[in-house]
């Protein structure tokens, strides 16, 4: 029972950052209609820019080290809004108008810049942060048997948690919502009715950034480094766990995505470690294609 409750408690960090990571990828898909790794290589861009800022401020400048994260976590939001906003504008926007399918193709494009961009600006180290926030916090226990989190993991699972509130509480209840869901259901038709569908999809195409930005900053926090190779993965990863609750509704999208979380966690403990990826992904790829056709937002 212990062991359970233990593997349960492992899972909910993980699903806390699929579901984030799945949510922000729905906004983005509801206004281009395609897959875009980009997403997954902007997760991996953040952590990377938050590690060489930190690394600059701390070694270069001599900053205690509160100062040194604070540094690199403002310079993670700047330089990854800022190449988001880049992106949406002069590359997804205008294919998305022109010529949809080409969007896969430069998102793989923009991937392989950005890793690459990373990798050159560390000189190809990989650098690491000090264990962060990691006090053991005692959740359940009994005689034998004592179920327990790290205080960052705590942390940074309610953080995703209350990112996601928020988004769904936006999309739910404000004007920016229902203009989004506007633009989501028919782009032309919005026109018609007076809302620039093009300001929309920037201004979505932001909004996941910032969400990507937010999970690539708090997951480097926890691992302490961010791999050169980790945005090609995610890219590909977060694609298939965001089908897991249809992409039509970034609610679903994060419900959806956190089951697999749990699922890749509970296969870890009780099955063999070597076909947890060909099983979860098989998974994920079923599941991609039978909702390859989205309905319409309500």
């Amino acid at each position: 029972m212990g062991y359970l409750l233990q593997q349960l408690a492992n899972a909910v960090p993980l699903a806390a950052l699929y579901a984030a990571l799945a949510f922000g990828y729905s906004l983005a898909f509801g206004v281009t209609k395609r897959a875009d790794i980009t997403y997954g290589a902007m997760f991996a861009f953040a952590g990377q820019i938050l590690l060489l800022f930190t690394d600059f401020a701390y070694n270069k400048l001599w900053l205690v080290l509160p100062a040194a994260l604070a540094i690199g976590i403002g310079l993670s939001f700047v330089y990854s809004l800022l190449t988001g906003f880049w992106i949406g504008r002069s590359i997804m926007r205008p294919l998305v108008r022109r010529s949809a399918n080409t969007v896969i193709v430069a998102a793989l494009g923009v991937t392989i810049l950005l890793m690459e961009t990373a990798r050159l600006a560390s000189q190809t180290r990989e650098l690491w942060l000090p264990p962060l926030l990691n006090t053991t916090v005692v959740l359940w226990s009994d005689a034998s048997f004592k179920v327990t989190l790290t205080l960052m993991q705590l942390v940074n699972a309610g953080l995703m948690i209350a990112l996601i509130g928020a988004g769904a509480l936006i999309l739910r209840y404000t004007r920016l919502g229902r203009i989004w869901r506007a633009v989501t259901d028919d782009p032309l038709a919005a026109e018609l009715c007076g809302t620039s569908s093009g300001r929309v999809f920037l201004v979505a195409y932001v909004a996941a950034i910032f969400f990507a930005t937010c999970c690539g900053i708090l997951t480097t926090f926890y691992y302490g480094t961010m791999d050169f190779g980790a945005g090609l993965l995610f890219g590909l990863k977060v694609l298939m766990i965001s089908a897991a609750g249809g992409y039509s509704d970034p609610l679903k999208s994060a419900g959806g995505a956190a089951g697999v979380g749990f699922a890749e966690t509970l296969w870890t403990a009780y099955g063999s470690f070597l076909w947890r990826d060909f099983a979860v992904f098989s998974l994920l790829v079923f599941l991609l294609v039978m909702s390859r056709r989205e309905r319409a937002i309500p």
